[in-house]
């Protein structure tokens, strides 16, 4: 059929504009044995768009958090082939029988915490992100994403509620990848903490180290400055410099150095000459920043002016289950990858 082989290579073509760089993902996500989704806002176009390709590519076994009417108008208004029951679930906001387990789980789990039996019901019929953190916590999904409204501390305050922290970590972080020609880069922490210190740099790094890991990529870590090599006495750039004697003992696996400027953690010639016993060998493919303005204003920067808005992320570092939060301009394709990448999580040991 010649219309369906055109068809699929357009599709194909769409998603992997990301490059080689999904590839892996993508046929891992495929092969999945648990790829149940869960997508917060399951009214929103491009969520729609872009699960009309997961579904299209057997990357995830959506379910869409939202009411059913809104969601099938919109696929016939957008154009989609997408049917309820046959391509996706879906939470209905205004009448699920899950309704009064998902509020009482939540009182239970939030007494304490100042949420009283009628706030835990009203949060749980309006909150999205609430919604799809406890199926992720009954088990009835198996990964989630949300965040295409809204900032990360609002999703993130559900998520810390419902999920919580990965065992013996103590800091959520974001990690965003960046498809540059001839390189991809991964920077944190863009979204979650303000100003870390050493030691929550430290564990940021490794987090991320681990989840390049995860999927297939070599981590080589360089921990970034205004200060290149000791040039500054800052507290900044100290603050740099223990986070690596840190990463020394915590981390004798990691391939990492610092600090330095981001012009030496490219280029490894350069940096060779400057630093001949650096064990940092090649570019550096992760970038750990002082805070949170220098990693998210480079990440914007570097996506706009040189990434063709390509990009892998938000992904979530430290929490106990597969849960990303994605950004407002997030985009469809960005939306695939990130439903790609968490069905990969959610089939990696943790």
């Amino acid at each position: 059929m010649p219309d369906l082989d055109a068809y699929r290579a357009k599709l194909q073509t769409f998603v992997y504009a990301s490059g080689t760089t999904m590839k892996p993902i993508f046929n891992l996500a495929r092969r999945a044995l648990h790829k149940r989704i869960a997508y917060a806002e399951g009214e929103e176009e491009r969520v729609l768009r872009a699960v009309q390709v997961v579904v299209d590519e057997g990357l995830a076994r959506p379910t869409l958090i939202g009411r059913p009417e809104v969601i099938g108008e919109r696929c016939r208004k957008f154009g989609l082939r997408l049917q309820a029951g046959q391509d996706y679930d879906v939470v209905n906001t205004e009448n699920d029988h899950r309704y009064r387990d998902y509020w009482q789980t939540y009182h239970a789990m939030t007494a304490r915490k100042g949420v009283t039996a009628q706030l835990a019901k009203i949060e749980v019929r309006r909150r999205l992100t609430l919604i799809a953190a406890m199926m992720l916590h009954k088990g009835e999904v198996d990964g989630m994403l949300c965040g295409t409204w809204g900032g990360t501390a609002l999703h993130l305050h559900y998520i810390d509620q419902v999920i919580g922290l990965r065992e013996g970590v103590r800091t959520y972080a974001c990690m965003n990848g960046l498809i540059l020609p001839g390189r991809v880069v991964n920077l944190v922490d863009t979204h979650v903490n303000y100003d870390p210190n050493a030691q929550q740099l430290a564990e940021i790094t490794i987090l991320a180290a681990e989840e390049m890991m995860r999927f297939g990529a070599e981590p080589r870590a360089a921990l970034l400055s205004h200060s290149n090599f000791g040039s500054s006495n800052q507290p900044s750039a100290v603050k740099m410099r223990d986070a690596l004697s840190l990463l020394r003992q915590q981390a004798p696996w990691l391939q990492v150095d610092g600090e330095m400027h981001g012009d030496t953690a490219l280029d490894p010639t350069y940096r060779a000459g400057l630093m001949p016993d650096s064990p940092l060998k090649g570019e550096a493919n992760l970038l750990v920043l002082p805070n949170i303005d220098a990693a998210n204003i480079a990440y914007n920067l570097l996506k706009t002016a040189a990434g063709g808005g390509i990009a892998i992320g938000p992904i979530l570092l430290g929490a106990a289950k597969p849960v990303h939060i994605l950004t407002p301009s997030a985009t469809v394709r960005r939306i695939i990858n990130m439903t790609a990448l968490t069905v990969v999580d959610a089939n990696a040991a943790r």
